[in-house]
């Protein structure tokens, strides 16, 4: 299982990498456009899969965060862009650094929004935030595509293990 999350955490910053590329691209207006989804914009929905990501993975680091990144940050879209792929990163490389027990080990955590504390086996809360991000980058692509944009990249898993498998890099 260890080894499969490590690869699934190297699949999502992959993912997510493409995302920022691709809306890199295009006009701000774009990202602050409202739509109908789970987030008002573009700009939210990538926020909020940071501020997920940023969360778990310190809670996985064994501390307790206070807020949610996505209720604080006054960035701009480049810095938003940046702090999404350095958190990927930063999760992709804590896992590469984790025995093989640790993935099978649990972790409590204070849930913030309720007041109450959890405890999970760590590969069920890995699993949970990259399964997170990949359904908020599909509700990207489906949003994107609502405000007339027709290119998005291909960040299915399996086009990863194609990538990954001609030797690319990430």
């Amino acid at each position: 299982m260890s080894a499969l999350l490590r690869d699934y955490a190297r699949y999502n910053a992959w993912a997510n990498n493409r995302i920022v590329q691709w809306l890199s691209g295009k006009p701000e207006a774009i990202l602050t456009q409202e739509t109908i989804s789970s987030f008002p914009t573009l700009r939210t929905t990538l926020l909020h899969i940071w501020g997920a990501q940023d969360i778990w993975l310190t809670r996985l680091k064994g501390h307790s965060p206070t807020q949610f990144l996505g209720t604080s940050f006054q960035g701009n879209t480049a810095e938003l862009f940046a702090g999404l792929q350095a958190c990927s990163a930063d999760f992709e490389q804590f896992l590469e650094t984790q025995p093989a027990a640790y993935f099978t080990a649990t972790t409590r955590y204070h849930q913030t929004n309720q007041q109450q504390d959890y405890e999970h086996p760590n590969e069920e809360i890995i699993l949970h935030c990259l399964q997170h991000s990949t359904f908020h980058r599909g509700q990207i692509v489906t949003m994107a595509r609502s405000l007339g944009l027709t290119d998005p990249p291909q960040t299915d898993y399996i086009a990863y293990v194609r990538h990954r498998d001609a030797g690319f890099p990430a």
